[in-house]
C-alpha cells in the first residue's frame, strides 16, 4: 500500500538540516550499548527518554495541527486529516485520530500552557489529553476564568498523578475550583451516564450446537463491578487445589479461563443469599455517603473502587443485597479490637478498604479485594489488631513486608516503599 503524498514539491534546507540532526542523534542512541551503565545511569536514561518521548509527541501534535489547518488531506480526497496521516505513517486510524484531535485542541486558544509543558517534557502526552478533555468537557455556562483555574489545577495535579488518576480527578475538578458549580454538575453528569447505561443494557446468548453457549452483554458500570468482584472471589487461587489451577496439559490456567470457570460455578451453585468471600470481606461493592447526601437531591456517593454514583442510584441499591451501604454518622460497629484477636474482622477490612483504597505500596494498583490486612507492628510482637496498626498490602508487597532483605518505609501519606538492604 503506497503512502498518500503531500501536495506541492520541493523541500526546505532548514527543515532538511533539523531532520538530519534529529536522525543523527536518534541513530547514536539506537546504537548505544547499555551493558556498561550503572543502575543510576539506566534510571536517568529512562527518565530522559520518557521526557523526550513527550517532547517528540508535542512536535507530532504541532505538525498534524498545521497539516489540519492546511487541509493537506484534501488533495487526495481524505475525509479527515488523521485518515491521510494514518495512511502515510502506518499508524492506526484510532491513534492518528487521538493525536490529531489533541494537536488541534492544543493549537486552539486557551491550552497554550498545556502545549508548553508537553513541549518541554514536563507533561506526558496522555496527561495532556486528559487535561484538555477535562477542561473542554466543562459545561458551557462555566466562564473562562473558571476554565483557566481548572486547567491550572489539573496541570499541578499532573506532577503527582498519572493520566488514569488525573482523569478521575478531572471529572470533579469543579469541586476544587468552583464548588458551587461542581456539585450540581457532577450529579447531573452521573445521572445522565446512568440513564444512558440503563437505556443501553442488553444481553445476547447463543448456543453453538456443540455443547457451548456464547454471549455478550452491556450493563451499567456498577453492575459490572459487582459481577467482576464475585467472579474474582470465586477464582481466588486460595479456594482451589493445585490440580484445579492447572489445565489439561499441566500448565497454569490463565485468569480468563479461571474467570470462565468461576462464572459457571456462580450460575450453577451460588444462591443470592450466599455470595462468596475474598480476603475476609463479602464480594460486594461498598458505597459511602453522609446521611445528608443520602437524602439530598444533587448529592453523589463514593464506591470503594474510587468511582462514583448519584444519590438516587445509591438509595435504590441500598434496598438490594448487592452493596454494603456505609452511611457515615450512623451507628457503627466496633473497629478496634486491640489484642482480643489476631485477624482483622470483616468490619475492619471494609474500613481499611475505604481508607486505603487498595495496596498501600507506592505505584501498586491492586484493589482492596485483592489485598491482605497487614499489621505494621506485628501481632506476634505485641502489635494491636486495630486500624491505626493496619494497612492493605497485595500478596507480593505483603511478602516483602515480612522479608528481612527489604526495608519498608511508611510515608506521610500512609503509602509505603521498599528498598533492598545493602
Amino acid at each position: 500500500m503506497s503512502a498518500w503524498p503531500v501536495p506541492g514539491a520541493g523541500s526546505s534546507p532548514v527543515v532538511d538540516a533539523l531532520l538530519g540532526r534529529l536522525d543523527a542523534v536518534l541513530g547514536d542512541l539506537s546504537d548505544f550499548a547499555f551493558g556498561g551503565l550503572t543502575d543510576d545511569d539506566v534510571a536517568r536514561l529512562l527518565d530522559a527518554v520518557t521526557s523526550a518521548a513527550g517532547r517528540v509527541a508535542s512536535l507530532e501534535c504541532r505538525a498534524v495541527a498545521e497539516a489540519d489547518r492546511r487541509r493537506l488531506g484534501d488533495a487526495v480526497g481524505a475525509r479527515h486529516t488523521h485518515q491521510w496521516w494514518a495512511r502515510r505513517s502506518q499508524l492506526t486510524r484510532a491513534e492518528a485520530g487521538r493525536l490529531t484531535r489533541l494537536g488541534v485542541a492544543l493549537d486552539a486558544p486557551g491550552h497554550g500552557e498545556v502545549a508548553r509543558q508537553l513541549a518541554d517534557g514536563t507533561l506526558r502526552v496522555d496527561q495532556a489529553r486528559v487535561v484538555v478533555e477535562a477542561v473542554d468537557a466543562l459545561p458551557s455556562h462555566v466562564d473562562d476564568e473558571v476554565r483557566d483555574r481548572a486547567r491550572a489545577a489539573l496541570l499541578e495535579l499532573a506532577r503527582q498523578h498519572d493520566a488514569r488518576d488525573l482523569k478521575q480527578l478531572g471529572k470533579r475538578i469543579l469541586d476544587t475550583v468552583a464548588p458551587e458549580v461542581g456539585e450540581s454538575h457532577e450529579a447531573k453528569v452521573l445521572e445522565d451516564e446512568e440513564r444512558r447505561a440503563m437505556a443501553g443494557v442488553d444481553l445476547v446468548l447463543s448456543d453453538d450446537g456443540e455443547g457451548r453457549c456464547r454471549g455478550q452483554f452491556t450493563v451499567p458500570s456498577h453492575v459490572g463491578a459487582m459481577f467482576k468482584r464475585h467472579l474474582l472471589a470465586l477464582a481466588n487461587p486460595a479456594r482451589h487445589t493445585e490440580d484445579e489451577l492447572r489445565d489439561e496439559s499441566g500448565d497454569w490456567k490463565p485468569l480468563r479461563r479461571r474467570l470462565g470457570e468461576a462464572f459457571v460455578e456462580y450460575v450453577e451453585r451460588y444462591p443470592s443469599d450466599a455470595t462468596p468471600q475474598t480476603a475476609g470481606v463479602n464480594a460486594t461493592v461498598v458505597v459511602t455517603m453522609t446521611l445528608q447526601d443520602l437524602l439530598g437531591e444533587h448529592a453523589t456517593a463514593l464506591l470503594d473502587d474510587g468511582s462514583r454514583m448519584s444519590a438516587g442510584q445509591a438509595r435504590r441499591l441500598a434496598c438490594e443485597a448487592g452493596i454494603i451501604p456505609v452511611v457515615l454518622g450512623a451507628k457503627s460497629r466496633p473497629l478496634d479490637l486491640g489484642r482480643v484477636r489476631r485477624l482483622f474482622t470483616q468490619a475492619q477490612r471494609i474500613a481499611l478498604g475505604l481508607r486505603d483504597g487498595g495496596c498501600t505500596a507506592k505505584g501498586c494498583e491492586t484493589t482492596a479485594s485483592g489485598c491482605h490486612a497487614h499489621h505494621d507492628d506485628p501481632w506476634s510482637r505485641g502489635g494491636l489488631t486495630d486500624l491505626t496498626n493496619g494497612r492493605l498490602l497485595c500478596p507480593r508487597h505483603h511478602r516483602l513486608a515480612h522479608d528481612s532483605r527489604y526495608a519498608m518505609t511508611v510515608h506521610a501519606d500512609n503509602k509505603v516503599s521498599f528498598v533492598m538492604r545493602t
